[in-house]
């Protein structure tokens, strides 16, 4: 398998390509990641918090950084089982139509199961483990030829969590 890791983020180079072996197509399979060609996607996925912890649900997490390079982009909350938590809020993911940027040209979103007051909020109910999809549609060409150059979205935990 041949993957590439920006912060927090791993993505495999061989998702949607010719060149996937078996092992990646059978976890592309089973995880039901929809794996198109590096022109039309690029995925990474997060299950770690910026500092090497694992992602939890019932703790909290600032995620932040600038849109990535992509016509357009999602990051998504999955429970370790890979199926969205429920929320009651309707919030799965944020994304580039939904993301409100700051003055600077920076989105954040926080997950967790206490909702932080003014902040795009997504609920990770329960004390399981979870991961984080960031879905690029469309990248850059730039980004296409290296997806290490991804300036990663910051994951980092609010508070302590027990």
């Amino acid at each position: 398998m041949q993957t590439v890791q920006v912060g927090a983020w791993k993505g495999n180079l061989l998702a949607g390509s010719q060149d996937a072996d078996m092992y990646t197509r059978s976890t592309i399979a089973l995880n039901a990641l929809l794996a198109l060609g590096r022109d039309e996607s690029m995925y990474f996925i997060a299950s770690e918090d910026d500092a090497g912890h694992p992602l939890r649900s019932n703790c909290s997490y600032r995620v932040e950084g600038a849109p990535p390079k992509a016509r357009w982009w999602s990051i998504t909350a999955y429970a370790d089982d890979m199926f969205l938590f429920d929320a009651p809020n309707q919030h799965y993911s944020l994304n580039g139509t939904t993301a409100r940027l700051d003055t600077d040209g920076r989105f954040v979103f926080t997950t967790g199961g206490q909702e932080q007051p003014a902040i795009h909020w997504l609920p990770t109910p329960g004390r399981r483990g979870m991961v984080l999809t960031l879905r690029l549609y469309n990248p850059e060409p730039e980004l296409q030829a290296a997806p290490a150059s991804l300036v990663p979205p910051s994951i980092k935990a609010v508070g302590v969590c027990v």
